[in-house]
């Protein structure tokens, strides 16, 4: 479905008395007003292709109908959302569910709606009908080494299709573990893993003017083995990076940690190290729910990027561009891009609000020990509405200022299921 740019200017214009006058304070009484907006405007969300369908649990899977058939329908939707915020201006593929059969039309598809291509993801977690081998005992880890160089080989192969759209970055992430105890030896998974990841890391294009490719190497504490992860924790991650070379990095799934985990200490010590590669962004209540980011934990999301801008500009890194910035989420009772669309506002607030901090005064109140200033200095930032900058960002891109509503306003979903059908399901997961 393409949006007819009238419709986000229309929009607008209703909106246009009541968005000044939110927008008047901060930009008469705030400095870094126009600095934020600037910074929201270049920082760019990537919308994993998986994401835009109806997501499910063990025990069943309701899809909303008129959900992308193909890779096609899904970059149409990724442009849609882009259409709509300014602010989701890539995709990411995972395959093998997102093969393209014309590279050049998916390109040329993708640069229509102001797409790039983000990293590049592999399935080593589930059997395809076309592989001779099993990944039930593991993948990159599996004590038979033709299932391991099964699993290297489509890692290779997931390279190249990224190699040949543009992306400039490989995500692995494995299942790879144990159920019941004296099922695996540690310390053997480790090095399988390892050997399994250096083959991989050694076909990563070579360095150009353009492109500098990456390797995220993912972690999660638990499922779906529930007695060990061989990559269960961000330390363990953070090893394999170091020991595979500098193109290679630890991504931070916030659903993939332990409850209460504290995730943004974690993300000071991978940016201090220079091993933090992104993020695939989601919420959380019990663990892996992949919840709509920000609608849980907020305060949370706050302060992971309230970490990430102060470590960012301590290493001098480009806030756009340096880490990779993904959705990983599922909807299992929400329109998908709808869900799409309050995430990657809940992370453009979060962002803004981080980049309001006084680090000056926060720094002072450190070395003084005055706990209760530098709380007040955080929560005070927190509990500002940064929306009206959010909004004037979008509406600055060409989006619409209130991407939701103009979403609803326009019965998107019933024009999908009209043109797609109303018991369409999404490929992949």
């Amino acid at each position: 479905m393409l949006l007819n740019p009238q419709y986000i200017a229309d929009h607008n214009q209703l909106r246009s008395d009541s968005h000044r006058s939110k927008l008047s304070y901060w930009a008469n009484e705030v400095e870094k007003a126009e600095f934020v907006i600037q910074k929201l405007i270049d920082f760019q969300i990537a919308i994993p292709s998986w994401a835009l369908g109806t997501g499910g649990t063990r025990f069943g899977r309701f899809s909303g109908g008129g959900e992308p058939r193909s890779l096609e329908e899904k970059i149409d939707d990724v442009g849609l959302l882009h259409a709509l915020n300014r602010s989701s201006g890539a995709i990411s593929l995972h395959i093998p569910w997102d093969i393209p059969k014309d590279v050049a039309a998916i390109r040329q598809q993708a640069g229509s709606h102001g797409l790039a291509f983000d990293a590049v993801n592999s399935n080593t977690f589930q059997d395809q009908s076309d592989q001779p081998l099993s990944y039930k005992f593991g993948s990159l880890q599996h004590v038979d080494k033709a299932v391991r160089q099964q699993a290297i080989d489509h890692n290779i192969e997931v390279i190249r299709h990224g190699e040949a759209l543009g992306s400039q970055a490989l995500t692995v992430w494995l299942s790879d573990g144990s159920c019941f105890p004296g099922q695996l030896n540690f310390r053997k998974a480790f090095e399988r893993t390892l050997e399994s990841l250096h083959e991989i890391y050694a076909a990563l294009p070579p360095d150009s003017d353009t492109a500098r490719w990456k390797m995220f190497v993912e972690y999660k504490a638990f499922e779906p083995n529930f007695y060990s992860m061989t990559v269960g924790d961000w330390g363990s991650s953070f090893l394999y990076a170091s020991k595979l070379g500098p193109k290679a990095y630890t991504l931070v799934d916030l659903g993939h940690h332990l409850p209460n985990a504290n995730i943004e200490q974690i993300v000071a010590i991978l940016l201090q190290e220079g091993k933090l590669g992104g993020f695939h962004f989601n919420d959380s209540k019990y663990g892996d729910d992949d919840l709509t980011a920000g609608s849980i934990k907020p305060y949370q999301l706050f302060l992971i990027f309230n970490e990430l801008v102060d470590g960012m500009d301590a290493h001098g890194m480009n806030h756009a561009t340096d880490l990779g910035w993904m959705i990983d989420a599922s909807h299992n009772v929400k329109d998908p891009l709808e869900d799409l669309l309050q995430s990657v506002e809940a992370i453009q607030i979060a962002y803004a609000q981080a980049l309001l901090v006084d680090r000056v005064a926060l720094e002072e109140a450190r070395e003084a020990n005055d706990v209760v200033q530098a709380q007040e200095l955080l929560q005070d930032v927190f509990r500002s509405d940064v929306r009206p900058l959010v909004a004037e960002a979008r509406r600055r891109a060409g989006g619409a200022l209130d991407p939701l509503a103009l979403f609803r306003q326009l019965n998107v979903r019933d024009s999908l299921i009209r043109e797609r059908g109303a018991k369409t399901v999404a490929t992949g997961l």
